[in-house]
């Protein structure tokens, strides 16, 4: 048994001793039956808040309005809600009030069926009133209850109905399903950062293919990402691009994708070329589509979208420069050893080079540079690609430079001249700056 599958059972346990009900509830539950480990264990119970704040001495009291309690037990926080139903939701994301009530009732207020499942770990006792069970049996999403209802009263479920479905390789239930595609537009009055958090889910998981193409089929790609929408319809040069529209190469891609890919490399992916409808252009005398400066264009764009969807800067940051850089791949073969070190040692150069792959993959395939840069990277993998400079300013300084921009810019030419392998000690780049760029 896992450490905090012990300590979610202690819990429960001094719940129960105490005389309460007390059951595992949600998401922990599915995964178990799905033969899963669960990451985290959600607590239902008939104690009201106050008695669970009694019981336990280390609780934190974040949602007692809404029955939640979190009891820290060991190492681990788990949250413990109180049995109950639902008032009316006049935000779409939380009711307006609350009942506490019975596990019967609890569970009508619940999302999915697959969710909405009871465990008892003291008596292994699965507890299920909406057929939850047969419902992961046969690998479907069902709303519980009137789907309309449930996504009315929390417009996020239709993010997480897609989420579930991809992650899980479920079928939506027909009638979540039109409802799904019925209020999509709703998701508009959910906040970004909650969008934000449920896309990232969809997107890093490794069925993002699929929740991809539900966004696109109920509509909800076009409430949060409509620039998406846009590359449908934009044609590329067949030569380079024989597998169609920006949009099928766009999901080509992330069907090309490794794994286990990072959050900034799969957004660069759906945004690389979110600038080519902007920039498209047919050049007669060349007989060729041209997207010129799409690369610029896009990043810009991708750093308008991530920051719609409130993406921490660190992450706008890592998927911009991608976007703005993925062309530059095309010239490394021509790159000075100085530069191509310098494009080499920057920290998003391993997702970059991974997003280069996967697009030479989803359009003409040729993966010359890719190799190029794979073989530069076994010649470099014995020493730093950008070692300590043999030179610093107050080097310069020293024999009479003065501070400024030539200074800064002599640095460059000498650290330059010691990645290409001319100059290797501090003594041999001072010779060679006093022979070549003597003080007057």
């Amino acid at each position: 048994m896992n450490p905090i599958n012990e300590e979610a059972i202690k819990v429960i346990s001094k719940l129960q001793q105490s005389g309460y009900l007390a059951y595992f509830a949600g998401g922990c539950v599915r995964d178990l039956l799905r033969d899963e480990i669960p990451t985290d264990y959600d607590i239902a119970t008939n104690a009201l808040p106050e008695q669970v704040m009694a019981l336990f001495s280390k609780t934190r009291s974040v949602g007692a309005h809404f029955g939640v309690i979190i009891v820290i037990s060991g190492e681990f926080a788990f949250e413990v809600a109180t049995f109950r139903n639902d008032g009316s939701y006049g935000d779409g994301r939380r009711p307006e009030t609350v009942e506490f009530t019975s596990p019967e009732e609890d569970v009508l207020r619940r999302d999915f069926t697959i969710n909405g499942i009871f465990y008892d770990p003291i008596e292994d006792l699965t507890i299920d009133y909406v057929n939850g069970q047969d419902d992961i049996k046969s690998g479907t999403v069902r709303a519980i209850g009137n789907p309309e209802s449930r996504f009315k009263e929390d417009h996020l479920r239709l993010l997480r109905a897609v989420r579930f479905a991809a992650r899980f390789d479920y079928k939506i239930e027909e009638n979540t399903w039109a409802a799904i595609c019925s209020n999509a537009k709703e998701i508009k009055n959910i906040s970004e950062e909650r969008i934000r958090d449920e896309l990232s889910k969809i997107l890093v998981d490794p069925q993002r293919v699929r929740g991809f193409d539900l966004l696109m089929e109920s509509g909800l790609m076009e409430a949060i990402l409509p620039e998406i929408i846009d590359l449908k319809g934009c044609e590329q040069p067949p030569q380079f691009h024989p597998e169609g529209d920006v949009f099928v190469h766009t999901r080509l891609m992330l069907t090309l994708l490794k794994e286990d890919p990072s959050l900034s490399l799969v957004l660069s992916v759906l945004l690389h070329d979110i600038g080519k409808p902007a920039t498209f252009s047919y050049d007669e005398e060349a007989d060729r589509i041209r997207f010129n400066g799409h690369d610029k264009i896009g990043s810009g764009m991708a750093t308008t979208i991530l920051r719609r969807l409130k993406y921490p800067n660190k992450t706008i940051e890592e998927v911009t420069e991608m976007v703005a850089n993925h062309m530059t791949f095309k010239d490394v073969q021509k790159m000075r050893e100085a530069k191509l070190k310098r494009f080499m040692a920057r920290p998003s150069f391993e997702d970059e080079t991974e997003l280069h792959r996967v697009d030479c993959l989803g359009s003409w395939g040729g993966l010359d540079n890719y190799d190029f840069l794979n073989q530069k990277r076994t010649e470099f993998d014995n020493e730093p690609i950008i070692p300590p400079s043999l030179l610093n300013g107050k080097d310069l300084i020293e024999i009479g430079w003065d501070p400024g921009p030539e200074l800064g810019e002599m640095l460059t030419k000498v650290q330059d001249l010691q990645l290409e392998g001319s100059l290797s000690t501090k003594e041999e780049a001072l010779d060679w700056v006093n022979s070549n760029h003597p003080i007057s």
